[in-house]
């Protein structure tokens, strides 16, 4: 028997409206887990150079892991695996929320979708039993109508994942919302989905469970992670009690808060949009995923009404990048994002990116640092293609290349650099740079955590040395939880040696963290010769120029600036790669590759 796994992949043909059902290859799962491992195998074999992030060829990847939907921490969680319309890359992203452990217990490990609808469809997913429903009347609609649609049709207890306008006119930084509430963000997966005509993916019923091969065992070792989770300060009263937004005035302390399009490290009026603030100002109620303890998602109320977040990232894009204070217009913006379908990183990047263009009289617009009142509408002009929003539709980097201007554009590989600045954090500088999916700090390698806030433990930020091997083993070891798939936020608490256990008891095997190392390393390489084969080069592995050359100017890293090429010769001396960041036969072998 196979426990852990549910042994079975569904893959869906929209172009002939075809359902097949594909056992898993247990020696696959075995090596990759599922997830974001199990998502790259499947990209690499099938979505060949030749097909275009738009062709109806290109798939969208849904994979669970041997974690999902059973009684480990944070086990509600699911990636989505396609090949990016933004970047060009492969690329990989995980949510939380129900739809996953729904999927789950429907009895299915993976969702593939090939193909292109002729016109709007909706899946319908009820244990084993899929169907197809026209959705011309979903077309148009924002997440708040789709959603209330999908309920009135499918019952209360039904959870989706959908598009809004974003993804329907290929923006190519449109997310998937998952249920309405959280995201598959990043990258333009949106717009992957709309080009297939496929506005929502419902699960209305889910009834099965997940075997485990040793209960007793698996409830003892979940019993002792949960103790730690409940012991360690940030998993246990930070982000229960202030959301990821926690970070805001912590990260502003010590000079990395990238604000004015990365022009300053520090925005003056932080505390404004600080996580604090937010308890004290607009927070409702905690929310959270399915088997989660943390919850550190957040309901809030602004003058527009309620929803959810503003998380970290968001404040930080539509707020201080953009160089504004106003909270309350903050929350609604990022609220309209998730409404619209959009990325809201990036769409604070290609705003901050504009309005740095219209400082220096390169563009004219009306788009201005601090300046709020038309922060909305120009949200609403990127979903719908509107006039100048149909440019900033394409991304920072092909709208100021549009003029010139691509050192203005803060981006590697096409994606838009998160809320930290690599200039006070050396490392995250050199994650950004190797991360697979294009600047990121979640799958480049959370480097934050030992650098900032001394989880593991506390290094130099500002040092070069020993960065490379550093950023290495963390990257194998994220990409390992990526395909069990467990939250990220339980690392602060949880080290390999628990997540190894855990698998062990929910499969039978007898995983070590070692094991589990090795796993998120083949993966990584995997992810590497992906990018290779679609034509990324060692040269792709950079920062914007503002970042290599331009000092800071005042605060805590006044006077640095990112010295990334030693950490990069390390990084890849450290993974068995050439000088040109290519694999060794060495070391494919080695990985099974």
């Amino acid at each position: 028997m196979l426990y852990g796994w549910m042994g079975q992949i569904i893959e869906v043909d929209l172009s002939v409206r075809q359902v097949k059902f594909i056992p898993l290859d247990r020696a696959q799962a075995k090596i990759y887990l599922g997830g974001r491992g199990l998502g790259a195998r499947i990209l690499y074999d099938r979505v060949l150079p030749k097909i275009k992030p738009f062709d109806p060829d290109n798939l969208l990847i849904f994979t669970t892991g041997p974690l999902t939907a059973t009684t480990s921490p944070t086990s509600g969680r699911f990636s989505l695996t396609t090949k990016s319309p933004l970047t060009g890359t492969i690329f990989e992203s995980n949510s939380g929320e129900k739809w996953g452990y729904r999927f789950k217990k429907c009895g299915f490990d993976a969702l593939i979708i090939k193909g292109s609808a002729d016109r709007p469809v909706n899946l319908i997913i009820s244990n084993d039993r899929i169907e197809f429903e026209e959705a011309n009347d979903y077309w148009g609609l924002g997440l708040h109508q789709t959603k209330q649609k999908i309920l009135s049709r499918h019952g209360e207890g039904a959870v989706f994942l959908a598009i809004g306008p974003a993804g329907e006119n290929k923006v190519l930084i449109s997310c998937i919302m998952n249920n309405g509430r959280r995201a598959l963000g990043r990258g333009g997966v949106g717009a992957v989905m709309g080009s297939k005509k496929l506005k929502a993916i419902v699960i209305k019923e889910a009834t099965g469970s997940v075997p485990i091969a040793d209960p007793e065992q698996m409830k003892f070792i979940v019993y002792e992670s949960n103790k730690m989770l409940r012991a360690h300060p940030m998993t246990s009263k930070g982000l229960p009690e202030f959301g990821t937004s926690v970070l805001v005035n912590v990260i502003n302390e010590v000079g990395i808060f990238p604000t004015r399009n990365f022009q300053q490290t520090q925005f003056a009026e932080a505390s404004k949009i600080s996580g604090e603030t937010i308890a004290e100002k607009i927070f409702v109620k905690r929310t959270g995923c399915a088997g989660c303890s943390i919850q550190c998602g957040r309901i809030t109320r602004t003058s527009a009404g309620e929803g959810e977040g503003p998380e970290f990232e968001s404040v930080w894009a539509l707020g201080a990048n953009c160089g504004i204070s106003d909270l309350d217009l903050v929350a609604r913006a990022s609220h309209l994002c998730n409404e619209l379908g959009l990325d809201t990183i990036s769409t604070g990047g290609v705003l901050a990116c504009a309005m740095e263009l219209s400082q220096r009289k390169i563009i004219k617009t009306d788009l201005k640092f601090g300046v709020s009142k038309n922060l909305l509408d120009y949200i609403k002009k990127i979903a719908f293609r509107k006039g100048i929003g149909n440019e900033l539709a394409e991304g920072s980097r092909r709208f100021a290349c549009k003029y010139k201007a691509e050192k203005y554009a803060m981006q590697v590989k096409g994606l838009d650099l998160p809320a930290y600045d690599p200039r006070g954090s050396q490392g995250m500088g050199l994650s950004y740079a190797t991360s697979p999916r294009g600047a990121c700090h979640l799958r480049g390698g959370y480097m934050i955590g030992a650098e900032i806030l001394g989880v593991p433990k506390m290094i130099n930020r500002f040092s070069r040395t020993g960065k490379g091997s550093y950023l290495a083993e963390i990257q194998n070891a994220e990409a390992a939880i990526d395909s069990l798939i467990a939250c990220r936020f339980a690392t602060f608490a949880l080290g390999t040696s628990y997540w190894a256990r855990l698998i062990s008891a929910v499969t039978g095997l007898n995983y070590t963290s070692e094991d589990l190392i090795a796993v998120g390393e083949r993966i990584i390489n995997l992810e590497r010769l992906y990018n290779l084969r679609e034509g990324f080069t060692y040269k792709d592995d950079t920062l914007p120029s503002r970042l290599l050359k331009e000092k800071v100017l005042a605060g805590p890293a006044k006077g640095y600036v990112v010295d990334l090429q030693p950490m990069l010769e390390e990084y890849y001396q450290f993974r068995g790669w050439d000088k040109r960041g290519v694999p060794t036969e060495k070391k494919l072998k080695l990985l099974n590759l």
